[in-house]
């Protein structure tokens, strides 16, 4: 028994060998060659989902930043888990083609960012991030856009307090009679604040006459103090950048360049186009009548480049610190908590010091502006003279 069972086993190896020996190379590399194909692709799989994690938890500043210094038709106040919290904003279109549209912002929301024929500009679009509408061959159109967006939503809040605030201190001094008690609190403050610009920046630098322009750099000086003020609130109704945007400091140096060329003296106008200069500087070629009219415009750009520039800087600066905190979750936690530490600390220092440009950037912008107005009210040394000796013989 014991013999037949090993003759058995001797012939099932033998059949085994026979079998492997049997095999083609081919056969076998298949196998290994579809097993590192298995391998790689696992890996793959692998490589793809660990990416596409990564870009999920991924911080995108860029976005961050410019959705909070940029326009948008509603206005975002916080996220929440999946849950997104938007005030949701009037939307006022006048097509040539389809003509008036109005609805509210949400619609675009509930229907991926078209509704009526309306859609927002994509993204590296011409008109990006606006509503436009596309014609018979696919080309964007820009229609005329009355809407309510965030910055001018903001910009009616913020005038709305500003009028608040005047009519509450007019009303004090309605009911008080001058030479009564003299104000405290909040209207002492005030007027503290208002007869420091009117003394010190609005008299000084336009001299006599300095009255009839005082209303318009007072208002210009509080409307601007109160957006910067506002800007810096991180929650509604605060946080927009209302004089970082362009056209709003666009605006304001209009109504500056209005103010001095429409109440300009002639001697400014002479000054101007024939400067009391050397001859050969004016004829044949006015060299210097140029400048001086190229001037009458540079100086209202440069109040409205100075004011957006700063204002927008400081938005930027806060808000890229304070990205921080999310950028060094990935990089570990000692290194993360430190980051979170700078940051947090950077951004007290950093709204301190909006603060304090809140307030330099409205002072200069009117200190500028009362000193364009005075220099065009001047008149020649020689007529002062006249003048002062005219009032001496009487």
């Amino acid at each position: 028994m014991k013999k037949k069972h090993s003759i058995g086993i001797l012939l099932l190896l033998v059949a085994f060998l026979f079998n492997i020996g049997s095999l083609k190379a081919e056969d076998y590399l298949g196998v290994e060659v579809d097993s590192l194909k298995a391998s790689v692709d696992s890996l793959l799989k692998d490589e793809q989902l660990t990416s596409a994690e990564q870009e999920e938890n991924t911080v995108d500043v860029k976005d961050i930043v410019m959705g909070h210094i940029g326009d948008s038709y509603e206005w975002h106040i916080t996220t929440w888990g999946n849950l997104h919290l938007t005030v949701p904003l009037p939307v006022i279109i006048y097509s040539e083609a389809t003509g008036w549209h109005v609805f509210s912002s949400s619609r675009l929301a509930e229907n991926n960012g078209s509704y009526e024929g309306l859609s927002i500009a994509p993204k590296g679009s011409r008109y990006e991030g606006k509503l436009v509408e596309y014609d018979s061959q696919g080309n964007e159109v820009r229609p005329w856009d009355f809407s309510i967006t965030k910055v001018a939503c903001a910009l009616l809040i913020n005038s709305m307090l500003l009028i608040i605030i005047v009519l509450s201190v007019a009303r004090w001094y309605r009911k008080h009679p001058q030479g009564s008690s003299a104000p405290g609190g909040f209207i002492g403050f005030m007027e503290m604040f208002i007869m420091m610009v009117n003394d010190d920046v609005i008299k000084s630098c336009i001299g006599p006459k300095y009255r009839r322009f005082s209303p318009y750099l007072l208002t210009a000086f509080f409307f601007i103090f109160i957006n910067n003020l506002m800007g810096l609130i991180p929650f509604f109704p605060g946080g927009a950048n209302v004089t970082g945007n362009i056209a709003v400091t666009m605006v304001l140096a209009f109504c500056t360049f209005l103010a001095v060329n429409l109440f300009g003296t002639k001697t400014y106008w002479k000054d101007i186009f024939w400067p009391d200069v050397p001859w050969w500087l004016k004829v044949p070629i006015p060299m210097m009548p140029l400048i001086e009219f190229f001037g009458v415009f540079t100086k209202p750009f440069a109040l409205m480049i100075r004011l957006f520039a700063n204002m927008l800087a400081g938005h930027m600066a806060m808000l890229v610190l304070t990205c921080l905190i999310f950028i060094s979750v990935s990089m570990g936690a000692a290194l993360n908590s430190t980051l979170t530490f700078a940051s947090v600390l950077f951004n007290i220092f950093m709204n301190a010091l909006e603060l304090l440009v809140a307030f330099i950037q409205a002072y200069v912008f009117t200190m500028l502006s009362a000193v364009f107005i005075g220099l065009a009210q001047e008149d020649h040394p020689h007529e002062e003279k006249e003048k002062r000796q005219e009032v001496a013989v009487k």
